[in-house]
């Protein structure tokens, strides 16, 4: 995998389909709940009232798995260990790159990276909010961050696994930025060699 030092050994992956399931499961009970609410308004007359403490009870479960599922994933996704004490982490390269009529100035092509370093990609927009993110080549995410105008918009990331990595914009910035990705710009090697 490559992506930053975490303290759980969770596959994003992984996270993600847990996540998917849940949510999924999540919102069904809301629908339920809604189509519920719904029969009962259209029964007029006919529909039974529901002891309030049965409602309340509901919600109350319903609110504290949307808050139980935010906090068992609050370490994996999306925040990273690079991120949340950055202060530990020295960055041995910084890559400035300028975002500016849906394009990406990077400052070489490629970008090579070992494994094992700490990179900084400190980016700057000159006209709209873009995003900013690496890709491995299933199309996955690795990591993203928005990039605001007039802000600086930096991020940190360890890099652990080789690999060649696509940047694409993460935002939505206008028909125009859908084009918006440099296929295998970024290569992370761990024998030492550059391609």
């Amino acid at each position: 995998m490559v992506g930053s030092a975490s303290l759980l050994a969770v596959e994003t992956n992984t996270v993600l389909w847990g996540q998917t399931l849940i949510y999924t499961a999540y919102v069904l009970v809301i629908t339920l709940l809604i189509g519920w609410f719904a029969i009962g308004v259209t029964k007029g007359s006919e529909a039974r009232p529901v002891p309030s403490w049965v409602f309340y009870s509901f919600v109350g479960f319903l609110a504290v798995v949307g808050v139980s599922l935010h906090i068992v994933t609050y370490n994996t996704i999306p925040w990273s260990e690079t991120e949340l004490h950055r202060g530990r982490f020295e960055p041995t390269q910084t890559f400035v790159i300028t975002v500016e009529d849906h394009e990406f100035a990077l400052p070489s092509e490629p970008m090579n990276i070992t494994c094992g370093e700490t990179v900084m990609f400190s980016v700057t927009s000159n006209d709209l909010t873009y995003g900013f993110g690496l890709f491995r080549p299933d199309h996955s995410m690795i990591m993203q961050m928005q990039v605001n105008p007039g802000s600086a918009n930096d991020i940190i990331w360890e890099f652990e696994e080789e690999g060649d990595l696509t940047i694409k914009s993460t935002e939505y910035s206008g028909p125009a930025g859908t084009n918006m990705t440099i296929p295998d710009v970024v290569h992370v090697t761990c024998d030492g060699s550059v391609s």
